[in-house]
């Protein structure tokens, strides 16, 4: 009989329960043992949750306490050497100490899980690396479950994946660990079977991307050594098409295959040939799980139907794309959606019910579920026929845009002596990426604004108070490049999106960013565009607290449409034109006003790359002049300024290039500057300010760690062109530490200067 299925579910809970318990456990203010009871009370929760909504297939080990990468491993044993005087200690003092650094040791790199707005930490690997199973976290989520009455199936992250998401200190590939690891896999997936389990899902999502020849001999090992032991497999890929790979994939010994049929929908009928005489199961992930519209069930409906004509009931399982983790909790605890909009949409649990409608639609016919096939048509035809969503004028200016809209009027060096004349700067400018802290107080005065309890005067004039501080801390410990703080922001892209039109919000619409750190994304249901000014009275209030140059803040257009939960009935890069020209405007704006810098900030643009080859050119086309196409129409001496971070640059360096943004800032510091090292080898031409301090991290760097990174990055930047700022923005942390990390920036760059000199 067909099943449904899950591939996984959001750890944080629907009022974000985890992030309290977690951030309050961080602060001593909540003992461990609450901690931990907070964990398992939200897991049984949600597998409770599955099974009331008919799913039959639910997994286990799919929660987290901070990332599924980390837990991965912790419990193969892959622990950096800098933290083994924690391993004979509290497991979860060692485990935090990973993702979170310590006063002796920095935290483990994180970067973004393939192409999502997911970070995870990546595993480090040294010559000679030993595995051996050091948490049995899978074993005994399973049992946990199992004492409710609940037999799941275990997710564990595939040893390909793993390994090739892994990072090696040392001139080795990470790949070349594979023998090593194997063993320990098998114990793991022996113990899964010895105590029942009957199914596991292995996530292997390398295998959507271009394979190197090592990694398809190294998935030929894995499963070969891991079938016999285990209990049956299914192996789980998602994110794009298996393309070339899925002969290899059909060829393995599993007993079950998923595949993305909403990224990937033209896979599916070479899948179906493949599989049509094997006797693998084919799970169809159908529900998008990365986006938060309702599923057109007729649509998904007639893979179902077509999938059970030519592979049968019983080899057949119906599923969301991926692991839920992406969308919202729960589209019910929304309040501030109107009717309309909210029927167009699903959250994690909407989605479960629509893998269930499907799935017994193919059980007991249509008629069984003709209720909610009715609904999502009706749906389906309000959003396609709906005036909000389509804007004559808005499309019309996006069509209208030349090439000569997307061009500065100089060349870089030309402008940077403009530039340089303007603002007057020393050697080596320190400067921060956009927000400081966002303190308690700040946190109550804007839920009192929202209540009614603070009027906007009032709160203006606070906020006019927290700036004009900031502005004075700034200036008091000396940097060259002041930013006005971001107090009236609530988020980088939602703050923004609150003013542009096509855009709506949610209350509870939160998903998992990293660790504790959530985001509510916005979302684009309609034609983009800027009705008024949206940061000009802030910025310029800002400059004129000071002598010293002001940045102006923007979030660029790629990384609000990569951000955001974005329509689907048009191309992205459509919406994308449609943000860049309302960021055009809101940048000429400021340039009219007098701020003579201005940051557009696009920490997404590498996350938003295709992750086929093949794919990447038109990808990037479009993004590129979606930037340039906001910045491009300043003057020579306006300084364009962007921030990207957590993200391998080595492949889009071109790209990066093109931008033609003034001063590029990046993240650096958790690799220990290795992610300059692709600046250098490409010799970018304009300025560059890597990342001296890790700010996801609660500890201060000392002066002599920021100038160890600020010498390996001399080796790579010219020294007229190197700028010196923390890796991100600072709206997590508190402000002693902040106070703390930028005096010892301060000095780092007043010591280079003496070098220099």
């Amino acid at each position: 009989m067909t099943l449904s299925a899950n591939l996984g579910f959001p750890r944080i809970g629907a009022h974000r329960e985890l992030k309290a318990a977690l951030e309050s456990f961080w602060k001593g203010a909540l003992p461990k043992s609450d901690l931990l009871a907070s964990a398992r009370e939200l897991r049984a929760r949600h597998w409770h949750l599955q099974k009331e909504a008919g799913i039959e297939i639910i997994p286990s080990n799919d929660f987290t306490l901070y990332d599924h990468v980390l837990d991965t491993a912790i419990a193969l044993g892959a622990i950096p050497e800098r933290f083994a005087y924690l391993r004979d200690g509290d497991p979860l003092d060692l485990y935090f100490a990973c993702a979170r650094g310590t006063d002796a040791a920095p935290a483990m790199e994180m970067t973004k899980w393939f192409d999502t707005n997911y970070h995870y930490i990546v595993p480090e690997f040294t010559p000679g690396q030993r595995f051996a199973l050091s948490s049995a976290k899978i074993i005994d989520d399973y049992r946990e479950a199992k004492a409710l009455g609940i037999d799941t199936r275990p997710v564990l992250l595939g040893p390909v994946t793993f390994l090739s998401l892994g990072k090696a200190k040392g001139d080795f590939s990470p790949l070349d660990l594979i023998d090593d690891v194997l063993p320990v896999y098998a114990e793991i997936l022996a113990t899964l079977r010895a105590i029942g389990a009957d199914w596991v899902q292995i996530d292997e999502p390398v295998f959507v991307l271009d394979l190197t020849e090592k990694q398809k001999s190294a998935l030929t090992l894995t499963y070969e050594t891991l079938a016999p032991v285990a209990p049956k497999i299914m192996l789980a890929t998602y994110f794009g098409a298996l393309g070339d790979n899925l002969d290899l994939a059909a060829a393995l010994p599993v007993s079950g295959l998923h595949v993305d049929l909403v990224r990937a929908p033209l896979q599916f009928e070479p899948v179906l040939a493949r599989l049509r005489e094997s006797a693998i199961t084919l799970s169809l992930g159908v529900i998008d799980g990365r986006n938060v519209w309702r599923a057109d069930l007729d649509h998904k409906f007639t893979f179902v139907r077509r999938a059970w004509d030519l592979i049968g009931p019983d080899r057949l399982q119906v599923a969301p794309s991926c692991s839920l983790l992406h969308t919202p909790f729960d589209l019910e605890h929304e309040t501030a959606l109107d009717a309309d909009l909210k029927s167009w949409l699903a959250f994690s649990k909407q989605k479960l019910a629509e893998v269930q409608a499907l799935t017994l639609a193919i059980q007991r016919g249509e008629g069984a579920v003709r209720e909610a096939f009715a609904a999502s048509k009706q749906a389906l035809a309000d959003r396609t026929s709906s005036p909000r969503a389509h804007d004559g004028a808005v499309r019309g200016r996006a069509q209208g845009v030349t090439p000569d809209h997307l061009a500065r009027k100089s060349p870089f060096p030309a402008r940077a002596k403009i530039q340089a004349e303007r603002f007057g700067l020393p050697a080596f400018p320190t400067t921060t990426i956009g927000s400081f802290p966002q303190t308690s107080d700040l946190r109550q005065a804007r839920a009192a604004r929202k209540r009614g309890d603070l009027d906007e005067a009032a709160y203006v004039a606070f906020l006019k108070d927290k700036t004009t501080e900031c502005v004075a801390i700034q200036e008091e410990l000396g940097l060259d490049v002041l930013v006005h703080g971001e107090f009236e922001r609530n988020d980088m892209v939602e703050y923004f999106g609150e003013q542009l039109d096509g855009f709506a919000f949610t209350k509870n619409g939160w998903v998992q960013s990293y660790g504790s750190r959530c985001v509510k994304p916005p979302v684009i249901y309609g034609d983009v565009a800027r009705p008024r000014p949206m940061t000009v009275e802030w910025s310029a209030y800002a400059q004129s607290l000071t002598q010293r140059p002001m940045k102006g803040m923007l979030t660029g257009p790629v990384t609000i449409l990569q951000w955001s939960f974005v329509r689907d009935d048009q191309p992205r890069s459509d919406t994308c034109r449609q943000i860049a020209l309302a960021i055009r405007d809101e940048v000429l704006d400021l340039e009219r006003a007098g701020v003579g810098m201005i940051q557009i900030d696009e920490p997404a643009l590498r996350e938003g790359l295709p992750l086929r080859r093949a794919e990447r050119a038109g990808y990037l086309d479009w993004a590129i002049d979606c930037f340039r196409l906001s910045a491009a129409g300043v003057g020579d001496a306006t300084q364009i300024h962007t921030h990207m971070c957590y993200a391998e640059f080595n492949d889009i360096m071109d790209a990066i290039a093109a931008l033609d943004a003034d001063v590029i800032s990046i993240e650096t510091s958790r690799s220990d500057m290795d992610l300059l090292e692709a600046f250098g080898t490409f010799r970018y031409p304009n300025a560059i300010g890597p990342g001296v301090w890790d700010i996801h991290s609660p500890r201060v760097p000392a002066k002599a760690e920021m100038l160890n990174l600020l010498e390996k990055a001399l080796e790579t930047v010219p020294a007229d062109r190197l700028w010196i700022n923390p890796d991100c923005g600072l709206k997590t942390r508190d402000w002693p530490e902040t106070k703390a990390a930028l005096f010892q920036l301060t000095e780092a760059a007043a010591h280079l200067r003496r070098i220099d000199l």
